[in-house]
């Protein structure tokens, strides 16, 4: 049986735990170094493919490789890039094949959210459309959790962990001030349209009388005059109000509460911070002192309070993106299913196929929220909690974490340029 060699790129916003599922694809690869000749890494993600700007994975050591599974970041460059339809754009799918077959590739792993897994699964018709074998696994990555059929998405835990335990320090915070001080502190948390990461912020308190007193999610239609009346009841039964808002959060009619009016690569609405705005709304309607934060790019790099649970699920992910490709499949991506919960919580990886993830986004569903809108429920609860269980820490080395210094070493180029 012919050895042929293998591609893999990370795509979109990376997490804590990406690279983690990038050790574990490496790592599988290695093991079956019988069955698949040479791996190559996409420099910047799928764009590495297209410029033919790729990697030589096999100059990494083993010592490196494993550092992947405590590094943040995206350790081979990602991207905010879509392939277009094959019929409208087939040039750049036959600069793909030309590159693939340049290096022999025969197995191609993405490693990525929703939109990744569109480009996924179009490289997956390749063999079919343009007659070039070709078998294609997404490997599930998102801050979101909005991926279907999955039960969570690698990535999710750790910032759902992160912003559990920034609110409940932050909560301590203002509590500790609120006589005299700040009266309302309101954290906005990524989420353009599904409110898990927003969720999560209520694991800080046991119920709506501690931090986060309030939740506001995507899936809620944000109404200013319910929202003021409960931040005003809050701080007169608490003495203070932590909210925590999803990025996303919108009117009845759709709009953005903080839309910049602008659109990024992929085509989704440019969010302009929603956590300023609902503070200015506070200010005008209220005369409460305010502060607010936006996590940003703190919560998906925080690799140093990773959730245990999730850097093992980003690692199985990997590894299983590789078992499936060498037994034939193609178009589907290794999915979580949970099989207790609790103090039975425990999971495996399922095959799901990628027509039915690509373009499709799993929302929070109403018995997660409360009927106000404002909270999440028991049920969203015993979801969530499972999910940061566990920690993971990074070595540290003079009071810092440690992280894997890649070579990246470039594979010499056979084609001619080409521009995207």
């Amino acid at each position: 049986m012919p050895q042929h060699n293998a591609f893999y790129a990370q795509s979109g916003g990376v997490t804590a735990v990406i690279n983690a599922s990038a050790c574990g694809v490496i790592e599988a690869v290695r093991e079956h170094g019988d069955q698949i000749g040479k791996l190559y890494a996409g420099h910047n993600g799928i764009i590495g493919a297209l410029t033919e700007d790729l990697i030589d994975v096999s100059q990494e050591s083993d010592e490196n490789i494993a550092a992947l599974r405590h590094t943040p970041g995206g350790a081979f460059g990602s991207c905010r890039y879509k392939l277009k339809s094959i019929e409208d754009h087939r040039t750049q799918y036959e600069r793909l094949i030309e590159v693939f077959k340049a290096h022999d590739i025969r197995y191609f792993f993405y490693n990525g959210g929703g939109d990744s897994a569109d480009t996924c699964l179009k490289v997956s018709q390749l063999a079919e459309t343009m007659g070039y074998p070709i078998q294609a696994i997404h490997v599930p990555k998102t801050v979101d959790n909005d991926l279907p059929i999955t039960d969570n998405s690698p990535g999710f835990g750790s910032v759902a962990k992160y912003i559990a335990t920034s609110t409940r320090e932050a909560g301590l915070d203002i509590a500790s001030m609120c006589a005299t001080s700040t009266k309302v502190f309101i954290l906005e948390v990524m989420g353009r349209h599904a409110g898990w990461i927003a969720a999560a912020g209520a694991l800080a308190g046991e119920d709506a009388t501690q931090p986060p007193h309030i939740v506001v999610f995507p899936e809620v239609a944000f109404h200013r005059k319910d929202f003021m009346a409960r931040v005003d009841q809050c701080v007169k039964d608490h003495g203070y109000c932590v909210v925590v808002v999803s990025e996303g959060a919108r009117y009845e009619d759709g709009t953005f509460l903080a839309d910049a009016g602008n659109t990024d690569a992929f085509g989704h609405r440019q969010l302009g911070g929603v956590a300023p705005t609902l503070a200015g709304m506070v200010k005008q309607d209220l005369g409460y002192k305010y502060h607010w934060a936006v996590a940003d790019y703190l919560q998906r790099a925080a690799r140093h309070i990773a959730s245990k649970t999730d850097v093992e699920q980003a690692y199985a992910t990997g590894r299983a993106a590789v078992e499936m490709a060498l037994a034939g499949k193609n178009a589907v991506m290794p999915a979580i299913r949970r099989l207790g919960d609790g103090a039975d919580y425990a999971w495996d990886i399922i095959e799901a196929p990628l027509e039915q993830i690509a373009n499709h986004e799993k929302f929070m569903p109403l018995e997660f929220i409360s009927e106000d809108g404002f909270y999440i429920t028991d049920a969203c609860r015993q979801y969530l909690s499972p999910l940061i269980q566990g920690e993971d820490f990074p070595p540290f080395v003079n009071g810092l974490p440690t992280v894997a210094r890649l070579t990246l070493a470039k594979v010499e180029k056979k084609l001619t340029p080409f521009s995207i």
